[in-house]
C-alpha cells in the first residue's frame, strides 16, 4: 500500500508506479521472473476492466452525468472515430508502420481512463460539468474501442467501415439494453428482498454487475457497456447499507488495477522497449498535439462549451491499462508485427502519462477552470438505513467555507419527521439544542423518515450552500415539505415580536413553548400509538 501513498502524494497516477513493480520483478529486472503468456493477460486483464468500470459506475452520480450524457456520447462515438483515422495515418506515414498495425494502434489508444484523470485531479477540483463529460467518456468509449481492437486484429481481410460502424451500433445497443434491464431487476430486488446478513450486500451488488457483462457478451452485445450501465443504476438506487458496498467496491477496484499493472509490467521485456522508443514518442505526439484536440473540438462543436473547457478536455485524454490490455489483442491473434505494436502502446502510456499528469492541475489552474477546494461549499452525506424503523441515519460533515457555519440548528428547517440528533466537535459529541450554533468542521447525525429523506438531504445542501437564508435564494426543497413560514416579512416580524417577549397571536414566549412542547409531545404519542396498532395488525397477520 505504500504506492498508493506516493501517489497520492505525488500527483501522479498509481498505474506508473504499479507497472514499474511489475517491470522490476520480470525480465531486466531484479528477480528476473520471466512471463510471456498473452493470452493469460488479456483473460486476466478483461476481468479486472469488468470490476474497474463496476467500481466507476458505482460511484457515478446520475444527477452530475446525466447532463454531460449527450457531450460524452459524441466523444465516444464521433470522437473515436476522429482519434483513429488522425492517429492511424500519423503511425502510418511519420513511423512507416502498415495500415493494419497503424489502425490498431489508433484503435487501441483511442481509449481514456478516468482513473489516471482523477488520480492526479485530486487536489484541483474540476466543474462537475467536465468531470461529468470526462468520467462518462471513459466509461463509454471502451465498447467501440474493443469492438475496432478485435476487428482490426482479426485474421483475413478488414471489414469496409460500413459494416463497422453497423457492428458497433447493434453492440451497443445490445449491451445498453442487457445493462439497463439487469441493473433495473437487481435494484429492484436488492431494495425488496433482506438478505440474511449485511455483509452480502457488497457481494450481491458486484455480482449483478459482472453478470451484465457476462449477459452482454454471450448476447454479442457490448459487455463493458452493460457492466457500467448496470452499476451506475445500482450505484443510484439507494440500496441498503449503501456505504459497506461503496467501500467494497473501491477496494475490489484498487486491487483489480494493482493485480492488472504488475501483470503488465511482467509481460513486457525492458530491453525490447529501446528500439520503439521513438517512435512511440511520434505517434504519442500526433495523437495528443493533433487528434485528441481534432476530436474534442469537433464532437463538441455543437454544445457551445468556453474554449477553455475543450482545451482542458484535449489535455485531460490520459491513457491508463485499457489501451495495454487492448494491446495484447493483437498478439493472441498472431497479426504480424503485434509485438511492436505492443512496445510502442506501453512506451506511449507511460511517457505521456509522465508529461500530462503532472501539468494538467497547472493547466487547469491557468485556464482559470479549477475551482478551490478550500470554497466548495458541499457537504459530505452518508445514509446507513433503519429498516425496521423505516428511517435513515445521516452523516454531515460541514466543510470549512460551508455557509452552515454560524447557523442555529432550529435554522436548518429540517421537514416534519427529521431531526439532528448529535453533533461531534472537536472530538467531542453532544446533543444539540435548537439555538446550539454549528460550526466549520462539525460532524452531524441526522435521523430522517423514509419519506422525507430526499428533503432532509437536499435541505441540508441548499443551507450549505445559501445559509439560513437559503429559503429565499432559490434552494428551497420541494414545496411540500418546506415549513410554514417562507418569506422574510414573517422571519422579521417574529424576531422584533421575540425582543417584545410575545408572539403575534398575543402569547408570550412562554406560553408559546410550552404550547410547542404539548403538540411535539402530541405527535410523539400518536406516531407511538400508530406504530402499535401497526405491530398489533401485523401479529394479527
Amino acid at each position: 500500500m505504500a504506492a498508493v501513498r506516493i501517489s497520492s502524494r505525488s500527483g501522479l497516477p498509481s498505474l506508473l508506479l504499479y507497472l514499474g513493480i511489475g517491470i522490476a520483478m520480470g525480465q531486466d529486472g531484479f528477480f528476473d521472473v520471466k512471463f510471456d503468456n498473452a493470452e493469460l493477460t488479456q483473460v486476466i486483464g478483461y476481468a479486472a476492466l469488468v470490476v474497474i468500470l463496476a467500481e466507476g459506475g458505482l460511484g457515478t452520480k446520475w444527477k452530475e452525468i446525466k447532463p454531460a450524457l449527450p457531450a460524452a456520447v459524441m466523444l465516444s462515438l464521433v470522437g473515436v472515430a476522429v482519434s483513429v483515422g488522425v492517429t492511424a495515418a500519423g503511425a502510418h506515414y511519420l513511423v512507416g508502420l502498415e495500415w493494419r498495425q497503424a489502425l490498431i494502434i489508433g484503435a487501441v489508444v483511442s481509449s481514456t481512463d478516468a482513473a489516471a484523470v482523477f488520480s492526479v485531479l485530486r487536489k484541483v477540483p474540476l466543474p462537475s460539468r467536465i468531470t461529468g463529460v470526462l468520467e462518462a467518456e471513459s466509461g463509454f468509449n471502451d465498447a467501440p474501442v474493443v469492438i475496432l481492437v478485435v476487428a482490426f486484429s482479426t485474421v483475413g481481410p478488414v471489414d469496409h467501415w460500413y459494416v463497422l460502424v453497423g457492428e458497433i451500433a447493434l453492440e451497443l445497443a445490445i449491451g445498453a439494453a442487457i445493462g439497463i434491464a439487469v441493473g433495473w431487476l437487481g435494484s429492484y430486488g436488492l431494495r425488496h428482498v433482506a438478505l440474511p446478513a449485511s455483509g452480502l450486500y457488497p457481494i450481491a451488488v458486484m455480482a449483478i454487475a459482472v453478470s451484465a457483462y457476462a449477459a452482454g457478451a454471450m448476447a454479442h452485445g457490448s459487455g463493458f457497456l452493460a457492466v457500467y450501465l448496470a452499476a451506475m443504476i445500482l450505484g443510484n438506487a439507494k440500496l441498503p447499507h449503501w456505504p459497506a458496498t461503496r467501500g467494497f467496491a473501491d477496494g475490489l477496484g484498487w486491487l483489480a488495477q494493482i493485480g492488472m499493472f504488475v501483470l503488465l509490467g511482467l509481460l513486457v521485456t525492458p530491453h525490447d522497449l529501446l528500439d520503439d522508443f521513438w517512435p512511440a514518442v511520434v505517434v504519442g505526439l500526433v495523437l495528443t498535439m493533433v487528434a485528441r484536440p481534432l476530436e474534442v473540438f469537433l464532437s463538441l462543436a455543437p454544445f457551445r462549451l468556453p474554449w477553455q473547457e475543450k482545451a482542458l478536455m484535449s489535455w485531460a485524454g490520459l491513457r491508463g491499462a485499457v489501451p495495454i490490455i487492448l494491446a495484447t489483442i493483437p498478439m493472441v491473434s498472431g497479426i504480424e508485427g503485434s509485438t511492436r505494436v505492443f512496445n510502442i502502446v506501453f512506451v506511449l502510456v507511460i511517457v505521456y502519462t509522465l508529461i500530462q499528469g503532472p501539468t494538467l492541475p497547472w493547466l487547469a489552474k491557468a485556464l482559470k477552470i479549477a475551482d478551490d477546494p478550500s470554497e466548495t461549499a458541499d457537504l459530505g452525506i452518508e445514509s446507513a438505513p433503519l429498516e425496521r424503523l423505516r428511517g435513515h441515519l445521516l452523516s454531515v460533515a460541514i466543510p470549512a467555507k460551508s455557509k452552515m457555519h454560524g447557523v442555529e440548528v432550529g435554522e436548518l428547517r429540517l421537514p416534519s419527521g427529521a431531526a439532528v440528533t448529535l453533533v461531534v466537535r472537536d472530538g467531542k459529541s453532544f446533543v444539540p439544542t435548537p439555538p446550539t450554533v454549528l460550526r466549520r468542521g462539525d460532524e452531524l447525525l441526522v435521523v430522517a423518515t423514509d419519506p422525507v429523506r430526499d428533503a432532509t438531504e437536499a435541505r441540508l445542501r441548499a443551507v450549505g450552500e445559501g445559509g439560513k437564508l437559503a429559503g429565499w435564494l432559490g434552494t428551497e426543497p420541494h414545496p411540500e415539505h418546506a415549513e410554514p413560514f417562507t418569506g422574510p416579512h414573517v422571519s422579521n416580524a417574529l424576531r422584533a415580536v421575540k425582543k417584545l417577549g410575545r408572539t403575534p397571536d398575543g402569547a408570550s414566549s412562554r406560553e408559546t413553548k410550552d404550547r410547542a412542547t404539548k403538540t411535539r409531545e402530541e405527535k410523539h404519542r400518536e406516531a407511538r400509538n400508530r406504530e402499535a396498532k401497526a405491530r398489533e395488525e401485523k401479529a394479527h397477520r
